[in-house]
């Protein structure tokens, strides 16, 4: 993948300095998904495993508002005429996209703004990083359309980022969650107006792009595999991992750097 030539057919591509932009661009639907949004996105995030030069991913909406979930007429009228094998690739492909995003090296920042239902929920929830306009209003709506909450990984990881509790009352309710509480509750890093969201969003991301590109992609990793991991075997892997960094160049570079009484310059290697 060429982050200076991709050009995506269902969604914005910009690429700048280290710093992906990717915007949901179907602003007057509140940007749903679709069957094809969603096999590029995760298609686009497969790809960015071997994209080098790319440091970090900002995820945005257009038009004010994050991502109105998979599209009503798109989506949802088809999913009821499936059968279960097209049902089942249809939920498997959805869940392919947070794998994407797990597995992509690159910390995602996810700037949030108005409506972020379904589907866009999931797409906050999955990201490494969320910011949050003050009239963001996040809703894992499953519960509300007849389905499960666990969708697309929401009942192993929306426990994690804000405890069981409170991801039990947003999956059986289905209501929305206010900026407010998602930042009291650990869901959102930040809070911004409306107009600074973007701004901010670069900010983040240009300091996550400054940093040493390796280490964060072994970061990343780490948070991924240790889920699973007894603490021995996590303080283990945490040894392997930081003794791989160690042999970075961008580590040396931070000792000379400090030595030399100067803020470090990475280089990602």
């Amino acid at each position: 993948m060429d982050p200076q030539k991709f050009v995506p057919s269902h969604f914005q591509w910009a690429f700048a300095d280290g710093i992906a932009t990717v915007t949901l661009n179907r602003p007057e639907r509140k940007n749903p998904l679709t069957f094809e949004s969603y096999a590029e996105l995760r298609d686009m995030f497969r790809a960015l495993v071997y994209a080098k030069t790319v440091k970090v991913v900002v995820l945005r909406g257009a038009g004010g508002n994050f991502c109105s979930g998979g599209d009503v007429h798109e989506i949802i009228g088809p999913l009821v005429k499936m059968d279960m094998t097209g049902l089942m690739e249809f939920t498997r492909m959805t869940g392919d996209l947070v794998k994407a995003m797990r597995a992509c090296p690159q910390p995602i920042v996810a700037a949030v703004n108005g409506v972020c239902a379904g589907a866009g929920a999931i797409l906050a929830m999955a990201s490494d990083i969320r910011l949050a306009a003050q009239d963001a209003k996040t809703a894992f709506l499953f519960n509300r359309v007849g389905l499960a909450g666990c969708d697309m990984g929401a009942c192993a990881m929306l426990p994690r980022i804000i405890g069981q509790g409170r991801a039990s009352e947003l999956l059986f309710f289905g209501r929305s969650m206010s900026a407010e509480e998602g930042e009291r509750w650990g869901f959102f890093n930040k809070i911004v107006t409306a107009g600074e969201l973007d701004a901010e969003a670069k900010v983040w991301a240009a300091r996550i792009a400054a940093g040493p590109t390796f280490a964060n992609g072994m970061t990343k990793n780490q948070i991924n595999q240790e889920w699973s991991m007894s603490l021995d075997m996590a303080i283990e892997a945490e040894a392997q991992a930081q003794a791989i960094c160690m042999q970075t160049k961008d580590f040396e570079r931070a000792y000379n750097a400090f030595v030399a009484k100067q803020q470090p310059v990475f280089e990602g290697n």
